[in-house]
């Protein structure tokens, strides 16, 4: 086998691996989906003080995903969130979610959960970082607005109205159409 290691150890092995990241640099979104993915027991209720039970099944959620697959599950999350919301899922999408997060009730215990540790007595921080990857979303499976942020509204009478597409383009911003006009 290539790269196996036959000297013996210099430190002894410790039943916790090193972060790859500091809690405060996850999103409430990353925090969620690394509860999601830990140890965490499906029912598991908050007690006092139970913080750093919280923090080490973070951490052993971040280290079981990697960080590439835990902030692109998070951003699917919050895609999803935000079509769901508005009714504007396809089951497209819906199948993606459920395939990506098949327990459901884990998925909102996780979430109330994270959300302690943002709220709660042991609050933890997010940085700024975590702020701006989290309003990012991102959309699995094919969107009805077709990426452009826009989704095509049906209305009466030949009317062409579109509403913004709440993952793609959830502040409504329009593109700048200024029409320069010379006299």
């Amino acid at each position: 086998m290539p790269a196996t290691l036959v000297a013996p150890r210099i430190t002894p092995p410790t039943s916790a691996p090193a972060p790859l990241v500091s809690v405060e640099e996850l999103s409430h979104g990353e925090r969620k989906v690394a509860l999601y993915a830990s140890d965490m027991p499906n029912r598991y209720r908050y007690h006092k003080g139970a913080d750093a039970q919280l923090v080490t099944w973070i951490l052993q959620g971040v280290a079981r995903l990697g960080l590439e697959e835990l902030y692109l599950s998070a951003a699917y999350a919050s895609g999803y969130r935000l079509l769901e919301m508005s009714h504007a899922a396809t089951p497209e999408q819906t199948r993606a979610h459920l395939a990506r997060f098949a327990n459901s009730r884990r998925l909102d215990r996780a979430e109330s959960l994270a959300g302690l540790t943002v709220t709660g007595p042991g609050r933890i921080d997010i940085s700024a970082a975590a702020i701006a990857r989290s309003r990012r979303p991102m959309v699995e499976g094919a969107c009805d607005c077709g990426g452009t942020g826009w989704m095509p509204l049906q209305v009466f009478d030949g009317e062409a109205l579109s509403l913004s597409c709440p993952a793609h383009n959830p502040t409504g911003t329009r593109p700048n159409t200024r029409v320069a006009v010379s006299a």
